[in-house]
């Protein structure tokens, strides 16, 4: 098993010089959300796309009711750079809104350069874990028809860092520190704060974004309904996150159509402790610790 996350991860990396060298060129006004899978990126795709695009959708035209977060914000390093041919994104009309989940060492160099807006969302380790390994079963299962993860040899994977996109702790740190040196372009949000404190965060987001609430708004319900919309309940409940699917991985003979529901479990908060030992939640304490020790960063 280590021997295939070896092969991804150097095919991971093949695709992201791929891009960086050759085509994509970052626009001052790009928005673009990382993280690391199953941190809430589903979520915060709807929230973004329905903050910049308010004044142009009601409740009765809305796209989050017909397709996918995924469909309304492409992964940049998944759906559009994997397609062949490579679609021309420099003709979307701007703000161009992606996704990624590349470390922040790997991003191209014009993302850098260009000062666009990042936004940047980290998840408690054990609920990322937790959420990912029974991603990943249901994906094995039903796609490509293989026999589910083990539990134990994917959490040894996890502790020692072993994934695509890098370790967990390097990732995070990656952007916290990048969040600290650059606070007008790179915003970190905690996924635990957000589900405590939902109309605290989606205002910050959106004065991140340049796109604030007027009094206006906020007097007719704007930011409440944004939030009804876009959180795990509704979402969960449309009819196309309940029998849609999503074509993943971009126009080629590689793509995978996964179906919508599958991006949604629980959401919730401290989910680990369903799965988790006392054994697995100790080490994984013993391993943050030691790796977050010096950056003053902790869950």
């Amino acid at each position: 098993m280590a021997a295939q996350e070896t092969k991804e991860e150097e095919e991971v990396e093949r695709i992201f010089k791929r891009y960086r060298e050759q085509y994509f060129k970052s626009q001052p006004t790009d928005v673009l959300l990382i993280t690391l899978p199953k941190s809430g990126t589903t979520w915060l795709k709807a929230l973004i796309f329905s903050i910049v695009n308010r004044t142009r959708y009601d409740n009765s035209n809305h796209p989050l009711l017909t397709q996918s977060p995924h469909v309304c914000v492409p992964f940049l390093d998944v759906d559009l750079f994997c397609a062949t041919p490579v679609p021309a994104i420099e003709n979307m009309p701007s703000p161009r809104l992606f996704a990624c989940h590349i470390p922040y060492t790997s991003l191209p160099e014009s993302i850098i350069s260009s000062g666009c807006r990042i936004v940047y969302i980290c998840r408690n380790p054990k609920d990322v874990f937790t959420s990912l390994w029974h991603f990943s079963c249901k994906v094995r299962t039903s796609i490509n028809d293989l026999p589910p993860l083990s539990l134990d040899d994917t959490f040894d994977l996890f502790c020692k860092g072993v994934s695509p996109f890098g370790p967990f702790w390097d990732h995070v740190l990656g952007y916290w520190k990048a969040s600290l040196q650059w606070p007008n372009r790179v915003l970190f949000l905690n996924y635990e704060e957000m589900k405590k404190e939902h109309l605290v965060h989606v205002n910050r987001l959106a004065d991140f974004l340049d796109h604030p609430f007027s009094l206006e708004e906020d007097k007719e319900g704007v930011v409440q309904e944004i939030i009804r919309l876009c959180s795990f309940e509704n979402l969960r409940n449309l009819e196309v996150n309940k029998t849609g699917r999503t074509l993943i991985g971009g126009a080629n003979q590689n793509s995978v159509v996964i179906e919508n529901s599958v991006f949604f479990r629980e959401g919730k908060v401290g989910d680990s402790e369903n799965l988790l030992t006392a054994q697995m939640n100790d080490l994984l304490d013993q391993i943050m610790k030691e790796k977050l020790d010096d950056s003053h960063f902790s869950f």
